[in-house]
């Protein structure tokens, strides 16, 4: 082939990839580490019927588009995977965590954070309609596994072994291999169908932190600050920016304010602010826009937003 036209067709190869999936993967950690799969809240990026400016600028834009809410850990070294939470994106965003595995298209395992439609509805994909899986295990709490198992269509996905429930306990560790390990942290939140955890991942000595969900944290019987202190990463949900960012009563959806989390924190240290990464914004959050005002004033103050495709190692 002539060596001008495979230049060509190789930078037009990345640009499709990177339009397609935001991120090519080339150089990544040798150690365990996290990739962030999508950053938005459960309806996603743009949001159904909005015509709003925010979603707007997506749909005119479509490679703004943000894929729900939901981060993998990887080990290399293994060549195993773990997908926190699977969302509507399911089907795109275990295609962009294939680029970090060797032959592998799926994860060893998926971990479910409560029965809200962006956290578990991605395992419809698993189904006799789609791939048809063989026992993928699902990690999830009692009451989680339990709606899984007596309401339809997810009960077929049991009954026919496309994936196997592995019931999991608040505050018990769950080894995965020799490297790393998950234990489910309870946290309050909406729990009309099922509780609401958290995940804590460790990574031999170190710790990354996962609550893309939680009503407000002075709520919570522990204390958001000390566990900012004793781990190395920290994936907090920023749902809303403020309070009056929807045309709704707040209340019915009450999640920690990025305001909030930002004065509750100030008194963190430099290292300790680096550890946070804002994550599960909704449609209407401007730290979703890149130059925002928001962006900005979060980013001098020290804190970290998650972006899709991103790698952070722990």
């Amino acid at each position: 082939m002539n060596k001008g036209l495979f230049f060509i067709l190789f930078i037009l190869f990345i640009c499709c990839a990177e339009r397609q999936n935001k991120t090519l993967v080339f150089n990544v950690p040798k150690e365990p580490y996290v990739v962030v799969l999508g950053t938005a809240q459960d309806a996603g990026y743009p949001q159904v019927a909005c015509e709003k400016e925010c979603c707007k600028r997506v749909q005119q834009n479509p490679e703004l588009k943000e894929y729900v809410s939901a981060i993998a850990v990887v080990d290399p070294i293994s060549n195993e995977s773990w997908i926190f939470d699977a969302t509507p994106d399911f089907t795109a965003q275990t295609k962009l965590l294939s680029y970090h595995l060797k032959n592998k298209e799926l994860p060893d395992g998926i971990f479910l954070t409560h029965g809200h439609i962006g956290h578990y509805t991605g395992l419809m994909f698993l189904g006799r309609e789609a791939l048809g899986a063989d026992k993928m295990p699902v990690y999830a709490m009692p009451k989680m596994n339990t709606f899984l198992i007596e309401n339809g269509p997810w009960s077929q996905l049991v009954e026919l072994n496309n994936i196997q429930l592995k019931t999991i306990k608040k505050d018990s560790t769950i080894l995965l291999n020799e490297r790393i390990s998950v234990k489910p942290i309870q946290v309050p939140h909406r729990d009309e169908f099922t509780e609401t955890v958290g995940y804590m991942i460790n990574n031999q000595q170190k710790k990354a932190l996962f609550i893309p969900d939680i009503d407000k944290w002075q709520k919570w019987d522990r204390s958001i600050v000390d566990y900012i202190k004793n781990v190395d990463l920290a994936f907090l949900d920023a749902t809303f920016f403020k309070d009056g960012e929807i045309n709704r009563d707040m209340n019915e959806v009450p999640h920690p304010f990025v305001q909030e989390s930002v004065a509750l924190f100030e008194n963190l240290t430099a290292k300790e602010k680096q550890k946070i990464y804002f994550i599960h914004f909704n449609h209407t959050n401007p730290l979703l826009i890149k130059g925002s005002e928001a962006q900005k004033t979060v980013l001098k103050k020290g804190f970290n937003i998650a972006e899709q495709g991103m790698v952070v190692r722990f």
